[in-house]
């Protein structure tokens, strides 16, 4: 079996007549939804090995979803402005059903990354293919201002957590969202000038707050000082990343987790070469990486806390671009040995965890672990492009 063969097969055997991604056929939590964040990763794999159209369908999906939601966004946008409080809950979702409705089921819903991790990935869909995708423009210019009005406010991360922090992955994202809407040259003048205007702030705000060691002796972007979670595996303390300083989990905290990865690589907030990129990889390896999968964070205990499939990609990808392809093959390979004897790949694995002792409340929560997610199989995807795996 070639996974990057099947890969492709389930992802557009799954993706949904709306051209929604689901996140997971079967698994009790995400059936029936699709999240901007997983899909535009999925669509990234299969716009890579050739899939135009199901890549198209997605962005179209989505330019949709956003842009018929351009009205409350300009309410929203109108009430920050005039300085009364947006609450969380009339924030826009994080995932929405496959034909494009919001859920009626309680989620952690005021997430920003997917807003502008959509951006980012119909930029590089269309770079890639030298063609726009019809009909986005709404919502491009929708997500956009959402994102230039709102970026500044605490919301859930990644893993649908601690709604009360500033997550260093999400701020990332909205970086490289906002490049990317500035760069497909459908905002207006106005709006392109204050996407730009967000930009310069996040990467303000992180360098100033967002790296490890600030307020406790660092000493600048270079980083000679930093106190920094260890190497030695998960669990371990000491002097991390050889002194050198990078990205935190959250503003405020010295914590790292598998989510920066994704600021190094693709979204270039400090890109492979950067000395804060560099020091986040390896600190996130050090510390996260074990056998070839990659924990979320050491405080991780759903499903038991074990080795997430996507975020193995992540890491192989920035070892690629690094021009690491030892390393990068190493995480390529341990996804695909993951694989059920059907070639579906999930979202985690259970054989190394870090709270054992917290799975069975997840089993009888929700079910098995998601077995597919099609996540995992879009990180596979990126993964064995990089590395001129074909089908």
């Amino acid at each position: 079996m070639s996974l990057v063969a099947h890969s492709l097969d389930v992802i557009k055997s799954l993706q949904a007549p709306s051209g929604a991604y689901p996140a997971s056929p079967t698994f009790s939590a995400y059936r029936g939804y699709s999240w901007l964040r997983d899909g535009a990763f999925i669509a990234e794999g299969v716009s890579r090995h050739g899939d135009v159209a199901g890549a198209d369908a997605f962005h179209a999906w989505c330019a949709r979803v956003v842009g018929d939601r351009a009205g409350q966004v300009d309410v929203l946008v109108s009430r920050a402005g005039r300085g009364e409080a947006v609450t969380a809950a009339e924030m826009l979702p994080t995932r929405f059903t496959l034909d494009g409705v919001d859920g009626d089921d309680d989620w952690w819903d005021f997430q920003l990354d997917g807003y502008g991790t959509w951006l980012w990935a119909l930029r590089e869909h269309v770079v890639r293919h030298g063609r726009a995708v019809p009909g986005v423009e709404k919502g491009v210019r929708t997500a956009a201002r959402y994102l230039t009005a709102f970026w500044q406010v605490p919301c859930y991360d990644w893993w649908e957590e601690h709604v009360e922090h500033r997550h260093v992955a999400t701020l990332g994202s909205i970086h490289a969202g906002l490049r990317a809407a500035v760069a497909l040259g459908v905002l207006s003048a106005a709006e392109s000038a204050a996407a730009a205007e967000a930009v310069e702030g996040i990467a303000a705000l992180v360098a100033r707050e967002g790296l490890s060691g600030q307020g406790d002796g660092g000493q600048g972007d270079d980083g000679q000082t930093a106190r920094t979670p260890s190497a030695g595996g998960p669990g371990a303390r000491g002097p991390g990343a050889g002194g050198r300083r990078h990205l935190r989990k959250w503003l405020g905290s010295d914590a790292v987790d598998g989510s920066l990865l994704a600021c190094v690589e693709p979204f270039g907030l400090y890109p492979a070469g950067h000395p804060v990129g560099e020091a986040t990889v390896a600190e996130v390896e050090r510390q996260l990486a074990r056998d070839g999968g990659v924990y979320r964070y050491l405080d991780d205990t759903f499903y038991g806390g074990g080795r997430w499939l996507l975020l193995a990609g992540f890491l192989g990808w920035n070892h690629a671009r690094a021009g690491r392809r030892d390393e990068a093959v190493r995480y390529l390979e341990w996804m695909a040995a993951q694989a059920t004897p059907e070639g579906d790949l999930p979202e985690q694995v259970s054989d190394l965890l870090l709270a054992p002792h917290r799975r069975q409340e997840w089993l009888e929560r929700w079910g098995p672990v998601a077995t597919p997610l099609l996540w995992s199989h879009g990180m596979y995807l990126i993964l064995a492009d990089e590395l001129g795996v074909a089908a």
